[in-house]
C-alpha cells in the first residue's frame, strides 16, 4: 500500500464505506454474530487492497500465507512435540518465493555467473521480505511456545493486515494476534484523533523531506574521486531512507490505531543514538528483534565464546535481507565490524557528544553501501573517503559547482529543515523518553500539514522498502 497516493486513500475509504453500509445491514439481521462480521469484513479490506497493489503480490502472499497454515497445522497434528524435522522441510518452502524472485538473479549470474537472461529482469513482488518474516516467526512461536492454531481468518488477518503488510513492522504473534481475534470494527474519536498525528507526521517525513531529498542525489552520484561530493550524496540518502521508511512505519502505526489496533514502534528516532548498539535498538525494531531471536540467540548470543562470529552471521544475513547484491553484504558487514569493535572497546567511556558523532559518522559512512549498486565504483568511493589527501581546497570548490547558487540554496534549506525535525526528535526523546513526541502537538501537526501540502513534489516516489 502506498500511502503516498492518493489512489490508496481513494480505494480504502471506498472499501470501509462499503464494508460500514453491509455491517450496518447485518447488525439488524444478526446482531449476535457482529463480531464474526467484523474480522471476515477487516481480512476482505486487507486482500481487496493487496489486489490493488497487483496480482502477483497477492498470490504470492497468498500462497506463503496458505502454506504456513497449512503446514503448522500438519505438524501440530501429526508430531507437535518433536516438530524440528517438519521445520526443516516447512521453512524452505515458505522461503522458496523471497529465494527465486529475490536472490536467483544474483546467485546465478552474480556469484556463479551463469548468464540466466530470464532471471534478470523479475519484479520483486512488494512486501515479500516482510511478511515472509512474519509468517516464518508466527510458525517459530506457535511451536516454540506450544500455541493453539488461531482460526484461519484471525491467522489471516494476522498476516494480512494492511496497514503494515508490504513494509512492516513485522509484528509477533503475542502483540498482534489477540488484536486480530478481539477485533472490532468502532467509532472512537479519542484513537483516531491520536492516529491521525501519526498519519501526518508520517506523511510529512516521507512527502516533504524523503520525496524532495530524493531529487537532489543524481548531480552527487557520479564522483569517485571526490570526497565532498560523496559525503553530500551519503547525507542525502541517509537522510531520506530514514525519513522514507520511517515515514511508512509512522503512517501504518496511525492507520492502525485509528483501527483500534497497536502495531509495535519501528522507528524510535535512530538519529538520535549515541552508539551502534542503540543505532540498532531504534532501527528497524521489529527487524531487529527478529534477528535477535530467531538468529542470534539460537546460534548462542552474545554469552559465548563465539560472540564476534554470531554478530558477524546476524548483520551478513541482515545485510543480505535487504538486497541481493554484494553492496548490501558489505553494509552489513560495516555494521557488524563496528558493533564487534564497540564491544571489544565496552570499558572506555566516551562522552555523549563524541558518541553521538561516531554513530552518525559511521552510520551515513556504511549508507554508500547501502545505494552504490556497483561493486567497483563501490570499492573505489571507498578508498577516497578513506585517502586523507583526497580532502583538499580543490575538491571543495569542485563539489560546490555541482550546482547553481539557487540549488545550494534548496539543498541547504532541505538539509536546515530535515536538521530541525531530529531536533525536535532529540528532544522529545531526551526529555520525554517518547519518540516523535513534540512533533504531534496539535499546534506542530497543523504546521506539518501546511509544510507538506506546499513543498510536496508532484513526482510520486515509491516507498524504498517496497523493494525489500
Amino acid at each position: 500500500m502506498n500511502f503516498a497516493e492518493l489512489r490508496f486513500w481513494g480505494w480504502l475509504f471506498v472499501g470501509l464505506a462499503v464494508l460500514l453500509s453491509l455491517r450496518a445491514g447485518w447488525r439488524r439481521l444478526s446482531p449476535q454474530s457482529l463480531a464474526e462480521f467484523d474480522r471476515v469484513a477487516l481480512m476482505g479490506l486487507g486482500m481487496f487492497l493487496l489486489l490493488c497493489v497487483s496480482w502477483l503480490t497477492f498470490l504470492i502472499w497468498l500462497t506463503v500465507a496458505l502454506a504456513s497454515y497449512g503446514g503448522l497445522k500438519w505438524i501440530l497434528r501429526h508430531d507437535a512435540r518433536a516438530p524440528r524435522k517438519y521445520l526443516l522441510v516447512l521453512i524452505p518452502v515458505l522461503l522458496t518465493p523471497l529465494a527465486y524472485y529475490k536472490y536467483s538473479n544474483f546467485v546465478a549470474n552474480g556469484v556463479l555467473g551463469l548468464g540466466v537472461d530470464s532471471l534478470r529482469d523479475l519484479l520483486i513482488p512488494v512486501g515479500l521480505s516482510f511478511y515472509t518474516f512474519q509468517k516464518i516467526g508466527f510458525v517459530l512461536d506457535t511451536l516454540a511456545f506450544k500455541e493453539p492454531l488461531p482460526r484461519f481468518v484471525d491467522f489471516i488477518n494476522f498476516v494480512g493486515f494492511f496497514p503494515q503488510i508490504v513494509a512492516g513492522p513485522i509484528e509477533r504473534r503475542h502483540d498482534l494476534l489477540p488484536q486480530m481475534e478481539t477485533f472490532r470494527f468502532r467509532w472512537d474519536p479519542a484513537q483516531i484523533n491520536v492516529g491521525v498525528t501519526w498519519v501526518a507526521v508520517g506523511l510529512y517525513f516521507k512527502l516533504c523531506l524523503a520525496d524532495n531529498l530524493a531529487q537532489w542525489m543524481p548531480p552527487f552520484m557520479g564522483s569517485t574521486t571526490n570526497p565532498c561530493l560523496i559525503w553530500v550524496a551519503n547525507a542525502i540518502f541517509g537522510l531520506r531512507i530514514y525519513y522514507d521508511f520511517a515515514g511508512y512505519s509512522l503512517v501504518a502505526f496511525g492507520v492502525a490505531r485509528c483501527l483500534g489496533v497497536r502495531l509495535t514502534l519501528n522507528f524510535l528516532s535512530p538519529y538520535c543514538s549515541t552508539s551502534i548498539q542503540e543505532f540498532w535498538r531504534r532501527w528497524h525494531v521489529t527487524l531487529s528483534n527478529w534477528f535477535r531471536d530467531y538468529v542470534y540467540i539460537p546460534l548462542g548470543g552474545g554469552r559465548t565464546p563465539r560472540w564476534a562470529l554470531n554478530l558477524a552471521i546476524v548483520f551478513l544475513v541482515s545485510g543480505i535481507w535487504h538486497g541481493a547484491g554484494w553492496n548490501f553484504i558489505v553494509w552489513g558487514a560495516l555494521h557488524g565490524a563496528c558493533l564487534i569493535m564497540i564491544r571489544l572497546a565496552a570499558g572506555w567511556k566516551v562522552p555523549a557528544p563524541l558518541g553521538w558523532a561516531g554513530t552518525m559518522l559511521a552510520a551515513f559512512l556504511a549508507w554508500l553501501a547501502f545505494y552504490e549498486l556497483r561493486p567497483d565504483v563501490l570499492w573505489a568511493k571507498y578508498l577516497t573517503l578513506l585517502t586523507p589527501t583526497a580532502y583538499n581546497l580543490a575538491a571543495i570548490k569542485a563539489a560546490l559547482t555541482v550546482l547553481n547558487s539557487g540549488e545550494w540554496i534548496v539543498l541547504l534549506s532541505l538539509f536546515a529543515l530535515a536538521g530541525m525535525t531530529l531536533i525536535l526528535e532529540w528532544l522529545s526523546v531526551r526529555r520525554r523518553d517518547e519518540p516523535f513526541a513534540l512533533l504531534r502537538r496539535p499546534w506542530l501537526v497543523a504546521l506539518l500539514v501546511v509544510l507538506t501540502v506546499l513543498l510536496a513534489p508532484g513526482k510520486n516516489n515509491a516507498f524504498i522498502y517496497f523493494a525489500f
